[in-house]
């Protein structure tokens, strides 16, 4: 590789680290090129898969201010960067590697925070960005209904002990 390739090459890598919210390093060793067109169709729009020399991925790493990666970038790497939801991307990840074996995920790092192959697949195990913003809403909204049922008793339970009240008197002859 020429060094103006290897230049723009470093420069890619950079603004992939750079623009994503997190990457996946992944050893491929053994899958075929249709296997990996079918894992990046698998991952959509969710994430970026690129092979990657380690070298150019090291220096394009540090110079995004990513040092977690060194010990990862060792071996065939290619290099997941993920640039909707996280979850949505480790889940894509994980599933294929379950059904090819000869995908197998590195490590990683989400948010400038390292992560380990098995941090990923429990970040899998998540439910979408989605459904856990929707079962907040649920939440929010059924404390909302249990405050507004609260508040709409005290007038009528106010008006019960004031009949009560009158009730009593009257039969005390007051």
């Amino acid at each position: 590789m020429a060094r103006a390739d290897k230049a723009i090459a470093v420069a890619e890598l950079e603004s992939e680290f750079e623009g994503s919210s997190g990457a996946v390093l992944t050893e491929y060793r053994g899958l075929t090129v249709a296997q990996l067109k079918e894992l990046r169709v698998a991952l959509g729009g969710n994430a970026k898969f690129a092979v990657a020399k380690n070298t150019l991925a090291k220096i394009a790493a540090k110079n995004a201010g990513i040092n977690a990666l060194d010990e990862l970038l060792q071996g065939p790497t290619a290099i997941a960067f993920v640039r909707g939801d996280v979850v949505e991307a480790a889940k894509g990840l994980r599933d294929f590697a379950k059904a090819n074996p000869l995908l197998v995920i590195k490590g990683g790092v989400v948010d400038g925070k390292s992560m380990t192959p098995a941090e990923i697949s429990k970040l899998a195990d998540l439910e979408s960005r989605e459904v856990l913003l929707a079962k907040l809403a649920g939440a929010l909204k059924a404390k909302q209904s249990q405050a507004a049922a609260t508040f709409a008793a005290l007038p009528t339970n106010m008006a019960r002990l004031a009949e009560a009240l009158r009730a009593k008197r009257e039969e005390a002859g007051e």
